[in-house]
This record gives structure tokens, C-alpha cells and sequence, in this order.
């Protein structure tokens, strides 16, 4: 969900700067511009000298101005950060037989693998599986949603045994650190006659 909202908002974003950036340089240029343009020439300002000054002696202005400037700089510092971070581990180094040799295997096929091994497992309903970290030392978080006949120690001692231990010798890994969450399915009123 976060992807497509994120694309369009940085796409309206980028749009509105193109046009603005846009309509100021074309202005600046010297182009001759329609009446309706938001700037009118060379000499045009985006702030007149009574729209500058207007708030000038409130005493209120300068807190604010300085307040929601840094606020703008902290949450675009913060939607930076977190473009940056990735929630998923794209790729993990599986070292090969001699070595010295590498194979990349996707994030996304042994998600695949052990949600599918998470399901299989009695009294689990659904399963979500994302796996973290770095390509040599992934670590997975899995969330569980258990069926109305669905015990959470018997779960997570299957999938220990079976799941999580089957894809740790398949990435040759010494140990692959999981979390797993457990929920229970929510139950409806039962009607009593």
C-alpha cells in the first residue's frame, strides 16, 4: 500500500515543481506569457513589499515561520530516511560448494518457501513471512494467524523444526534468527437457540 501512495504523491509533488519552476523561468526568460500566467515578467516578484511586510511586527510570525519551515525540513528528512531504508532483503549470498563461490538467491522466493511451509503447518491459517538484514546474515519475522483449532506452541515448534530449519541449511547459513508473531483468528458470536 505504501508503494503506489508514495509514487503518486511524489509524482504530483515533482509535477507541481515542474510547473512552478517552469512558469518562473519563462518569466524570468522574458517570454511573453499569457494574463492568466503567475508571473508577469522580468521584474515580477513572487511576494510584493505589502505581502513581506504584512506580518512583520505580530509578534507571533517569526515563531511560526521558523516552526513550520523546520517542521517541512524534518518531515522530508524523515520521508528521506525512509526511502532509503528497505523493508525487505532483496537478495541473499549463498556461499557454494568450494567456497569461494557465490550464488544470489531472491528474498522474495524463500519468503515464498517458508510462508508456504508456515501454512502447511496444522492449525495455521495464514502466514505472512518478510525476511530482513544483510545478503550473508538475513533474519526473518513471521506472523501467524492461527485457525480456531490451532495451538501457538505446537505452530511455532513445527515450524522451527521443519520450516525455519530447512531454509537455514538451504542458505547455508549458521543460524537464521526469526521472530514469529502469533495471532489468533477472531471469532464471531455464536448463536445460542
Amino acid at each position: 500500500m505504501r508503494n503506489p501512495v508514495n509514487r503518486v504523491l511524489l509524482g504530483l509533488l515533482g509535477l507541481v515543481l515542474v510547473a512552478l519552476g517552469g512558469a518562473a523561468l519563462l518569466a524570468g526568460l522574458g517570454v511573453s506569457v499569457p494574463s492568466w500566467w503567475p508571473f508577469a515578467g522580468r521584474d515580477d516578484v513572487l511576494l510584493s513589499t505589502a505581502d513581506r511586510t504584512r506580518w512583520r511586527d505580530e509578534g507571533w510570525w517569526w515563531p511560526v515561520v521558523i516552526a513550520v519551515l523546520s517542521l517541512c525540513v524534518l518531515l522530508s528528512l524523515w520521508w528521506l530516511l525512509a526511502q532509503l531504508h528497505r523493508k525487505r532483503l532483496g537478495t541473499i549470498r549463498v556461499p557454494g560448494e568450494g567456497g569461494s563461490e557465490q550464488v544470489l538467491l531472491r528474498g522474495r522466493a524463500l519468503e515464498r518457501v517458508l510462508r508456504q511451509e508456515a501454512e502447511a503447518t496444522e492449525g495455521v491459517s495464514r502466514a505472512d513471512v518478510t525476511l530482513k538484514g544483510r545478503e550473508s546474515e538475513p533474519r526473518a519475522r513471521i506472523s501467524l494467524l492461527l485457525g480456531p483449532s490451532g495451538s501457538p506452541a505446537r505452530a511455532v515448534a513445527q515450524l522451527a523444526g521443519s520450516g525455519v530449519a530447512t531454509a537455514r541449511e538451504s542458505v547455508r547459513a549458521r543460524r537464521l534468527p526469526t521472530v514469529v508473531r502469533v495471532r489468533g483468528a477472531r471469532r464471531g458470536a455464536r448463536r445460542v437457540d
